[in-house]
């Protein structure tokens, strides 16, 4: 009785909730955020010939020192910054001091809306008097936004857009009035058009840097796992709207992941990816030829992609299935964490060794040092979870009786209680946060105990304070749909959402020099430079939930394009559990 009143006591202090039905039977009892439109800026390189002769002659002009707003206020130059002096008399400085991402300016402007804009010769500052918060300052640099970061100079045109000549050619800048919505339809557009192989969804890759026109579809290292995440998208978007296009898209993904447990002849081991013979072969790997000859597959198969198998196929299962698609994804599921728990809690190869990051034994856990290997926590969570989504879909008793043993014999509840303990750190992987994300939704919604449920809350109150600063939609969402909480951030959530750039070509995005990044004391696990505060998504490396956001050096040579799930998951997941609502 002790032990439960201190976990409850710890729970109540934490504002969550004790007890309550499991989360996929409770969709309303949120309040709310109700979506409105928004302005989306995107850029779009300009041939000089395409430039208008007029806008030519503006942009081939002296830059300007000063601009006059609509309003009369005079903003100009200054050595280090910039200086509004107000048609109302008083003056008012802007620099480094006041949050002015870099500088010295070359040449100001302003747009239809009296935002300010100005060149320097590492990208555009844009400053809006009348925005709060982040977006009062943007940066636009790198190619996502400009042909080169040298700006030489600026003119609006009368429909709210900045043209921007650099060194190398023209940007026109756009600002489009849309909803999230519609954002999710052009991004769902993408990925049928150049991100959809084989039922599966991943990146593909840009034979010519930036012309999406030459891309080229291509096995990724975690096919499995970004498809399980496409997959659940379409199957929030299919339960909240009835779309019946997002069902038949969820049952193809369906049947490419159920592929990649049958490829291998190995039942319950799927596979990472699979290819055609004449399709590219990455050259990192395990790779086997199934007996046919005509296909190969990826082996050493790691949690990521179990975790997100199980995810996915919980998802579909509730929100999607028939019954005879319920009957087959019992069956995999079934023999995935079967075949985990007969083995000892490993996922062993075709070779019968575990492979390097499917591992979830308490032997494992233990280490010769006494103090327990630090993944322990994230495993002890993924395989918990694992055990109650099994016992949910196949109603096996065994898969409940796992589940107690670690519990009751190894405490394997309380290992989850652990993960983060020392917050974020140089070491930190950001790639286990996601997979600590996904095994919560699930096991919290599927355990109805009320001490484990308590115990559970408790880690991923834990976990979510630590990473609230990130704004992550993803993390907002589940922990609001987990947790039944009132205080995580929707609105941040939905800022980030609509921050995510429409061009989601991996450009090289360097942001260390910016005057407005306060570095952190310790480097990533990399040894790149981190910020204390995350950078907005469009003035950053384009990264997927598994990446580090405060990360400010970034990116690639513009040879990939990301499928865009990372924006499609969270978006469907608030729409389905009514966290959002209005579109």
């Amino acid at each position: 009785m002790a032990a439960r009143f201190i976990v409850t006591c710890c729970l109540t202090a934490l504002g969550l909730p004790i007890v309550g039905m499991p989360l996929a039977s409770d969709r309303s009892s949120r309040i709310p955020f109700k979506l409105q439109p928004y302005v989306q800026m995107v850029s779009v390189s300009q041939a000089s010939e395409s430039v208008p002769p007029a806008m030519q002659r503006r942009l081939n002009a002296a830059p300007a020192r000063f601009w006059i707003s609509s309003q009369g206020d005079r903003w100009a130059l200054t050595g280090m910054g910039f200086e509004l002096t107000s048609r109302l008399g008083y003056r008012m400085a802007y620099d480094r001091s006041s949050g002015m991402p870099y500088g010295p300016g070359t040449c100001i402007t302003g747009d239809s809306g009296d935002a300010v804009w100005i060149c320097t010769d590492r990208g555009v500052v844009r400053f809006d008097l009348k925005a709060s918060g982040p977006d009062r300052w943007r940066f636009l640099n790198s190619r996502r936004w400009l042909p080169d970061d040298k700006a030489l100079n600026l003119a609006a045109d009368s429909a709210g857009n900045m043209w921007v000549r650099t060194q190398t050619g023209v940007a026109k800048i756009e600002t489009r009035l849309t909803t999230l919505r519609e954002k999710a339809q052009q991004f769902e557009e993408r990925v049928r058009q150049r991100h959809w192989r084989h039922g599966l969804v991943a990146a593909s890759h840009l034979q010519r840097p930036g012309d999406l026109s030459s891309n080229q579809m291509r096995s990724s290292d975690n096919d499995g796992l970004w498809t399980a995440m496409y997959m659940a998208s379409q199957c929030y978007q299919f339960a909240a709207t009835n779309d019946a296009a997002a069902r038949n898209r969820a049952k193809t993904n369906l049947q490419a992941l159920m592929t990649l447990e049958s490829i291998t002849e190995s039942p319950g081991f799927p596979a990472r990816s699979w290819i055609l013979k004449n399709e590219p072969q990455p050259s990192d790997g395990e790779w086997h030829d199934t007996p046919d000859g005509q296909s190969r597959w990826k082996g050493d198969t790691s949690s990521d992609e179990i975790v997100g198998h199980l995810y996915g196929y919980s998802v579909y299962f509730d929100l999607v299935a028939d019954e005879a698609e319920k009957r087959q994804i019992a069956a995999v599921v079934g023999r995935i964490v079967g075949g985990i728990m007969d083995n000892g809690w490993y996922l062993l190869d075709i070779d019968k060794k575990p492979t390097t990051w499917g591992k979830w034994s308490i032997d494992y856990f233990r280490s010769p040092d006494g103090i327990g290997r630090a993944d322990a926590p994230l495993n002890a969570l993924e395989i918990l979870s694992a055990l109650r989504t099994a016992h949910h879909i196949t109603k096996d008793e065994k898969f409940l009786r796992g589940y107690r043993d670690l519990i009751d014999n190894y405490n394997y509840d309380r290992l989850t209680l652990r993960y983060k303990e020392h917050g974020n750190t140089a070491e930190t992987n950001h790639s286990d946060d996601e997979l600590a994300m996904l095994p919560f939704y699930s096991l919290l919604k599927y355990e109805t105990d009320p001490i484990l449920r308590t115990t559970y809350l408790m880690s991923l109150k834990h976990f979510y304070e630590i990473e609230r600063p990130e704004r992550n939609p993803l993390w907002n969402f589940i922990y609001g749909a987990a947790s039944r909480a009132q205080d995580f951030n929707v609105a941040d959530a939905v800022w980030t959402l609509q921050r995510i750039p429409m061009d989601l070509t991996s450009w090289n995005t360097p942001n260390s020099f910016r005057w407005d990044v306060q570095l952190r004391q310790d480097s990533d696990r990399f040894q790149r430079p981190q910020s204390i505060t995350p950078l907005p998504p469009d003035e950053r490396a384009i990264i997927k939930w598994n990446g580090n956001p405060y990360q400010l050096d970034g990116g690639g040579n513009g040879t990939e394009e990301d499928d865009g799930a990372f924006f499609l998951l969270p978006y469907w997941m608030g729409r389905y559990h009514k966290l959002l609502i209005g579109e």
